[in-house]
């Protein structure tokens, strides 16, 4: 089964390198984006008039929506996405990426 994410990027339309990223690598979130999709899909296609108390499971599918969101608006908050510093070819593992800062040490001067 595909994940759908394209609600999600609609909704959080400045993020969607990092919707791409975690969907690609989190199972969980995917999961999550499935969630989303679906139950939006129920939610427009609910007929309260078709059901007794119909107001009632509409205003249900609208606070599921919304918590759904509201969740996956903290996972792309708290997402942390770590490049791996790469190795310069030829420099025996010696050489560091982008992003790479050792301090060798520090002598205090009398």
């Amino acid at each position: 089964m595909g994940c759908d994410v394209s609600l999600v990027k609609r909704c959080f339309a400045d993020r969607t390198s990092l919707i791409d990223e975690l969907a690609a690598r989190d199972e969980s979130f995917r999961d999550l984006c499935d969630d989303f999709a679906t139950a939006d899909r129920l939610r427009l296609s609910f007929n309260k008039a078709a059901v007794p108390n119909g107001d009632e499971r509409l205003a249900e599918y609208v606070e599921l929506v919304n918590c759904l969101r509201d969740e996956i608006a903290t996972v792309l908050d708290n997402a942390v996405i770590v490049p791996f510093p790469r190795q310069k070819k030829g420099g025996g593992g010696r050489g560091r990426g982008v992003g790479y800062c050792k301090i060798l040490s520090f002598r205090q001067i009398p």
